[in-house]
């Protein structure tokens, strides 16, 4: 059984179960009862323990990380460090990895890999802009939940290469998507998880990793040394912009992939508003896949379409007939004819590409003779400052709510920068308005105690003021809210005032009862009311022999204490007046029949 199980952290955190096993940590499901709620802690493996440089690394970041705060990230809660143990406290996420996601349902569509890139994009965005680099993106440390959402972990903590650039056999899940840089102990940035989100956007769209190798040196010499064959040719049914995207973020030269993840992001936005548009990115010559049982190799410019090698055989190696054509005059007659062609079509190719010169010359002849200007990059700027460009007219083409750029910054144009277009050409941008507006709603809170309904709507994130208001209502719990103004559902203002109708207990006052039989009933009604008994019935008796209008009896003893809201009923003898009829306004004359 392992030793962490049932027992008890720095006497808040109680270790249920494993929830995971990786190369330097082991992931436990525990229980915070200080806050009562279920959380994962990662606990740095023994093995570790004795490493003082990489425990003060891990104890640093998992600090920073906690700063954190992003809905596509998991959340650190604590981060502690003893003589003994190391770990992490983080938010308990119920779903399974992307991993997991991929093996289960083989390569996605494209919409449902961009919908998961762009998350984990976002993630990345937040972190870099922070100064955190996460080092070992990969699916397995990305978390799927049940809403299509995602969440990544690990930021700035995991480590694919371990101490020293060798590579153990614990790194090998992640030297399948680690970038050249890494792979050669070299210094890493944001554009390194760039790189690794490109390999894991493979993985989706084609449901296989780019590079396999018996062991994880192999792997890392591919990332170093090869190029991926193209992903359409593992997957036929990936679209040519999104093709283009993955391999643009899996470029082996820095220079070349995304500079930002912001930059991946209005790249998929842009396909996702035209999914046939195809980027002006320079694609590199790749090979292809040759399936075979049990194998697949890689086809390269020394062999032709069937993977035969015959184009490098050496002439002692070709067949008979094919050597005799080497030899004597048949040689010396087709090279003859040979050179005669190829200089025919030299000259040929050196008229047209002087024909083609001097059209251009005068512009571009496809685009009617007028000029190319190359777009500059706008994204980021300020639309308001930007200065005047010759050849170019730069228009709004909307306005949009976004939460990266300020207000008044552009968000994105619709001809991609460093692209040729014809001088004139009107170039529009999206501009940001900022971040959208936040809508704030009245929670349900009727039912519930004053405290707790205060303490809700403390948490709705604007400022609030609380009134209430105490009824007595026999139906509700005292204390308990009974209506609130305005009712839930209802948009709020910043500095609204909530009403919140509470219930509160009936006030008891007991008093004596005063002793009124053989009383006359008007001084016996002025005697209860003197003692604070309003609530009095009077009922009459026309047999009674006893003079007229004296109290026979009353319902509530003399001298018992009696609540005051509670009815006291009077017994008289006599007959109960008529109502006096309303006296008629002077100088008014009630009508008569008909007239």
């Amino acid at each position: 059984m392992d030793k962490y199980i049932g027992r008890l952290l720095e006497n808040r955190y109680e270790i249920i179960d494993i929830l995971g096993v990786g190369g330097m940590a082991v992931v436990y499901k525990a229980k915070c009862h200080k806050l009562n709620r279920m959380v994962a802690i990662k606990v740095l493996k023994d093995d570790f323990l004795e490493d003082a440089d990489f425990r003060g690394r891990f104890h640093a970041e998992g600090q920073a990380v906690a700063m954190l705060s992003h809905p596509n990230i998991v959340s650190v809660y604590d981060v502690s460090s003893t003589d003994t143990v190391d770990y992490i406290v983080m938010e308990l996420i119920e779903g399974i990895t992307l991993k997991q996601y991929i093996e289960k349902k083989g390569a996605l569509n494209w919409k449902e890999t961009l919908h998961f890139a762009n998350q984990i994009a976002k993630a990345l965005e937040h972190a870099h802009s922070r100064g955190i680099v996460h080092r070992d993106i990969k699916p397995h440390n990305i978390m799927v939940l049940r809403n299509g959402s995602v969440k990544v972990a690990d930021f700035g903590i995991a480590r694919g290469i371990a101490k020293g650039n060798t590579l153990k056999k614990e790194a090998l899940g992640s030297v399948h998507y680690i970038s050249p840089e890494q792979a050669k102990g070299e210094h890493v940035d944001a554009r390194s998880d760039i790189y690794s989100l490109g390999v894991v956007m493979y993985e989706m769209a084609t449901g296989k990793q780019p590079y396999e190798g018996s062991s994880p040196v192999n792997v890392a010499l591919q990332h170093i040394n090869s190029t991926p064959v193209l992903p359409t040719a593992l997957n036929p049914k990936i679209p040519t912009g999104l093709e283009q995207i993955i391999m643009k973020a899996m470029a082996q030269n820095l220079e070349d992939r995304y500079s930002t993840a912001v930059e991946l992001q209005q790249a998929i936005d842009q396909f996702l508003s035209d999914p046939t548009m195809i980027f002006p990115y320079p694609m590199v010559s790749i090979g292809k896949w040759r399936k075979s049982p049990g194998d697949r190799k890689r086809i390269d410019k020394s062999t032709d379409e069937d993977g035969d090698e015959n184009m490098r055989k050496k002439p002692a190696e070709l067949p008979e007939d094919r050597r005799k054509q080497r030899s004597g005059d048949t040689n010396g007659r087709k090279a003859s004819k040979l050179e005669k062609i190829a200089i025919i079509t030299c000259v040929a190719a050196i008229v047209i590409a002087c024909v083609i010169m001097l059209l251009f010359m005068n512009g571009n002849p496809f685009t009617g003779g007028k000029k190319m200007v190359t777009v500059p990059d706008f994204v980021g700027r300020q639309f308001s400052s930007l200065p005047s460009y010759p050849g170019l007219a730069i228009a709004l083409q909307e306005e949009v709510y976004d939460d990266f750029y300020e207000p008044g910054m552009i968000v994105s144009q619709d001809v991609a920068a460093k692209s040729s277009v014809p001088k004139g050409t009107t170039i529009y941008v999206t501009v940001s308005k900022g971040s959208a507006p936040k809508h704030y709603y009245m929670r349900d809170v009727a039912g519930k105690y004053q405290a707790e309904a205060q303490q809700i709507l403390s948490q709705i994130g604007i400022r609030l003021t609380i009134k209430i208001e105490e009824v007595i209502d026999e139906t509700v719990k005292a204390g308990k809210v009974i209506r609130t103004v305005p009712e839930k559902g209802a948009e709020l203002l910043d500095g609204q005032e909530i009403v919140l109708y509470v219930a509160k207990a009936k006030t008891v006052e007991m008093q004596p009862v005063p002793g009124v039989v053989g009383k006359q009933v008007d001084i016996a009604l002025t005697l209860l009311k003197a003692n604070k008994f309003e609530n009095i019935a009077v009922e009459y008796d026309p047999e009674s022999t006893k003079p007229e209008g004296q109290v026979l009896s009353q319902s509530v003893s003399k001298g018992m204490n009696w609540d005051i809201s509670k009815v006291i009923t009077l017994r008289v003898a006599g007959v109960a007046p008529e109502t006096e009829p309303p006296m008629e306004p002077e100088g008014e004359t009630q009508p008569q029949g008909n007239g």
